[in-house]
């Protein structure tokens, strides 16, 4: 994203997701102020509460034991969901994966987060409770790939004691990742981040909020993070924290631009067609500029936000991710 001309404004973000707009019609510069058979996943899901833990492996030792929960379905997500969540993992969704690096570190604390709130009490801690089925020894009934696994989870499977989950698609990416890496480490001693620490970080130390906007709150040069627990992934927040650049979405990038009078525009773009480009700068304006009044025009591929992996220490950025995954949108 483009390196803004006030410092204080330079965390622009690659965490966000950015929604653009339908394009204007051409016009001149202008600007203004300004969501009984069991199978491979877990039975007995429910929507979880709010996560206010992320949790960051630390050593492979001991085995968790995780409490039962009370639970209960909710109807079944899209297809576009699991499709969705399916693109979160970045995986191939035909073969069977069941390896720990194939997917995020952090991916797979959230699902373990996640399977002990909806799914111990009836897979048990070591997910071999269910007849036919061990899900750390990869044993599954129904599903080969991912997707599979996704839709399963998603959409239970009728007339069983399996019934259907209502979870994001961050969330399914994270439980998915758990399951396929159950067998292949025995986390005991971890790293435990608060979601409330984490959002006191977000508003104190980190000024996430000079940059970003929550609901209301905050400001609008850097993505929306209202529901960003809901569309980006565990893995890819933590990224995120310290490598921006590698993790920012390329819908998220920021322009610059120099009409043919001499006018320097720079911001976050939020809109582009074949005339126009929309963006909001520095000052939250909103400009929409005609490409054919422009003498030039670049997309700029950094991210101006800062990396966290020196400013902030372990516990203090899995505190922060923890907070982020609770961000769900408004009415979840």
């Amino acid at each position: 994203m483009h390196v803004l001309q006030h410092s204080a404004r330079q965390r622009t973000s690659a965490l966000g997701s950015s929604h653009a707009g339908r394009g204007r019609s051409p016009s001149r510069t202008r600007s203004a102020s300004p969501a009984p058979v069991s199978c491979a996943a877990a039975a007995g899901m429910r929507r979880p509460r709010a996560a206010t833990m992320a949790r960051i492996v630390r050593d492979p030792g001991r085995r968790s034991k995780e409490d039962g929960v009370n639970r209960r379905g909710y109807g079944w997500r899209s297809a576009a969901l699991v499709s969705a969540a399916g693109l979160l993992l970045a995986t191939g969704a035909a073969a069977q994966q069941t390896h720990a690096g194939e997917y995020a570190q952090a991916d797979i604390n959230y699902g373990m987060q996640i399977y002990g709130e909806t799914c111990v009490a009836c897979h048990g801690p070591d997910g071999d409770a269910v007849d036919g089925v061990s899900l750390r020894s990869g044993q599954f009934r129904s599903a080969g790939s991912d997707q599979d696994l996704m839709r399963i989870i998603s959409a239970g499977i009728p007339d069983t004691a399996m019934p259907p989950g209502d979870y994001t698609a961050s969330e399914l990416a994270g439980l998915v990742a758990y399951l396929r890496t159950m067998g292949d480490f025995d986390p005991s001693d971890v790293l435990v981040g608060d979601a409330a620490s984490g959002e006191a970080i977000y508003h104190g130390s980190a000024d996430c909020s000079s940059c970003h906007r929550i609901g209301g709150d905050g400001s609008r040069i850097a993505p929306d993070l209202t529901d960003i627990g809901a569309v980006r992934s565990a893995g890819s927040l933590a990224e995120s924290l310290v490598d921006p650049t590698a993790a920012m979405l390329p819908r998220n990038r920021s322009i610059r631009a120099v009409g043919n009078d001499g006018t320097v525009y720079s911001g976050r773009r939020l809109n582009e067609d074949t005339y126009t480009v929309q963006l909001i700068d520095e000052n939250e304006r909103l400009v929409s500029l005609v490409k054919d009044d422009l003498s030039e025009y670049t997309v700029i591929a950094t991210s101006p936000m800062p990396s966290y992996a020196e400013t902030l220490t372990e516990q203090e950025r899995a505190d922060v991710l923890a907070f982020l995954l609770t961000l769900k949108g408004m009415n979840r």
